[in-house]
């Protein structure tokens, strides 16, 4: 009995660990700087996503946790969105993107186009819903 229980554990245990065939769920967030976003979204019509957030902000991991993470936002942003995700005080273009879109609190997000106009500006944790009807607002 107990030998039968010892590979029961060990099989449940082995196939916890292997590779799930489903994708990441979820929005992609590129790493690029946003004169590169800006490129790309001039090239391919897009509008470009912007997560402004900071490191100590509740909300903004809460959001991270959760609403970016839901499979049918991440359809929808990928799709439609060149995606980025600032940390306004710590990456290279976050204390410019905080000065030229005169962000205030976090999070804010932001939808751009390829000259860098605002589009769309919501500030305050989002859920999966909202951001839902954010973008098809677009």
């Amino acid at each position: 009995m107990r030998n039968i229980l010892t590979i029961a554990l060990i099989a449940f245990l082995g196939f916890s660990f292997l590779p799930s065939s489903k994708p990441d769920a979820g929005i992609s967030f590129e790493t690029i700087p946003l004169a590169k976003a800006m490129k790309k979204a001039e090239k391919s019509g897009k509008y470009i996503f912007i997560d402004a957030y900071t490191s100590w902000c509740g909300p903004c991991k809460r959001m991270a946790a959760t609403s970016f993470k839901d499979a049918e936002v991440g359809k929808i942003f990928n799709e439609k969105f060149i995606n980025l995700k600032i940390d306004c005080e710590k990456d290279e273009d976050g204390p410019e993107i905080s000065r030229l879109y005169k962000i205030r609190a976090y999070p804010t997000l932001l939808v751009i186009n390829g000259s860098g106009e605002l589009v769309k500006e919501v500030i305050g944790f989002q859920t999966a819903d909202q951001l839902k009807n954010l973008a098809k607002s677009l």
